[in-house]
């Protein structure tokens, strides 16, 4: 099929940051796209061919929508699943898969999926309803401290809590959960996987992602990772067989534990472009967004190495600041050596809302990571 300045007609569900920075990729090869979101001023709604505003969980909108495209995409997994499904079996290409997103859209479900497939996860218990989860703590069945997870739509740390004591369960949703056990680790890792239509596969490197105390967001994401090359090589051995056992076309983010005894475990996984791998637009020779559209075309993949060490710090939404946004210092920031900022089109900004981002490259990794404190201490995005 001719993809390039023709009749083709790539379909996007959802239209934030993610959706936003692939058109970038299809602007520079004049692929036709149409975009799907709830939100009217949605970042990509001003960088694609078509918008159409209307729900991602609603069946007849998603249906509708994807009728008159040849491929369907996502940004986010939170999509009607039996519409899409509907979809594929009419003869429209959706990649990822739907039977990839049926075991990744619900926690519980992605958890069974790595325990029945030997996958190393952390061991958890699955509770229909918040209130199970008091009787088995009454019954001594689970034990504090562990990691509250609700199964079903949860992103960016929302619908994530430590839970330390009976208090930490209130104000929880009372739906489908999991419980996790603590694992004592050192390092949170990420491998992106890309695979296509034609089943070629590629694995990026290994990155090192730090967390924000309070919010539970990726504060630095850093590439490659500081760990050792043999951890480094099993994680990415690791990442390759749940994209291998999941078996979609596209791109696979993996979230992976290192422990204190330097063993492996996969957290969760994402089924799209992803934070961990925006450091790839400047430090990468493809980023993230080129391939996750090489891949659902079926075209080669592209080159996954970096050219150069890579910091990724997330802009997100000051304490205290909500309404109309002012990216603070930005002109401080610029005058830094190797500093990019990304702007996500979000007019209105609010507390550990996600923003943009700002990747700084650099020949050594120790200096981009010195930048990018003073990066993180110098920006700040507040309301007018």
């Amino acid at each position: 099929m001719d993809y390039f300045s023709s009749d083709f007609k790539l379909g996007i569900l959802g239209g934030g940051q993610l959706g936003k920075m692939m058109l970038y990729e299809t602007r520079k090869w004049d692929v036709y796209t149409k975009v799907l979101d709830a939100s009217p001023d949605a970042p990509s709604s001003m960088s694609c061919n078509e918008f159409v505003q209307g729900s991602l969980l609603d069946y007849d909108t998603v249906y509708n929508f994807g009728k008159d495209v040849d491929i369907l995409t996502i940004e986010i997994e939170n999509v009607n699943l039996d519409a899409l499904e509907k979809l594929e079996d009419e003869g429209v290409k959706v990649y990822p898969q739907p039977k990839a997103l049926r075991i990744i859209q619900n926690k519980a479900k992605q958890k069974l999926f790595y325990v029945d497939n030997d996958i190393p996860t952390a061991d958890f218990q699955r509770f229909a309803y918040l209130s199970e989860i008091e009787d088995s703590i009454a019954n001594g069945g689970l034990k504090f401290p562990f990691v509250w997870k609700v199964a079903q739509f949860g992103y960016d740390g929302q619908g994530v809590k430590v839970v330390r004591s009976l208090a930490d369960l209130e104000g929880l949703p009372t739906g489908e959960c999991i419980a996790e056990t603590m694992v004592p680790f050192k390092n949170e890792l990420a491998v992106i996987v890309s695979r296509n239509a034609e089943g070629e596969i590629k694995t990026y490197p290994v990155v090192e992602m730090e967390f924000h105390p309070e919010a539970n967001q990726v504060e630095y994401v850093i590439c490659p990772a500081r760990i050792d090359d043999k951890v480094a090589e099993k994680a990415r051995a690791l990442a390759l067989k749940v994209a291998n056992k999941i078996g979609l076309t596209g791109l696979l983010a993996v979230e992976m534990f290192q422990t204190e005894d330097d063993q492996i475990l996969v957290n969760e996984v994402a089924p799209r472009p992803h934070n961990s791998g925006h450091y790839s637009i400047e430090a990468s020779y493809t980023n993230q967004f080129e391939q996750h559209i090489r891949s659902i075309l079926g075209l080669p993949l592209g080159r996954t190495d970096s050219k150069v060490a890579g910091v990724m710090v997330n802009l997100v939404g000051a304490e205290g600041h909500t309404g109309n946004v002012v990216y603070k210092n930005i002109n401080e920031i610029l005058a830094m050596e190797g500093v990019t900022p990304h702007i996500y089109g979000k007019a209105q900004t609010r507390p550990f809302r996600k923003m943009g981002h700002v990747t700084i490259v650099n020949d050594d990794l120790g200096k981009a990571r010195a930048i990018a404190e003073k990066v993180k201490e110098t920006i700040q995005v507040i309301s007018k």
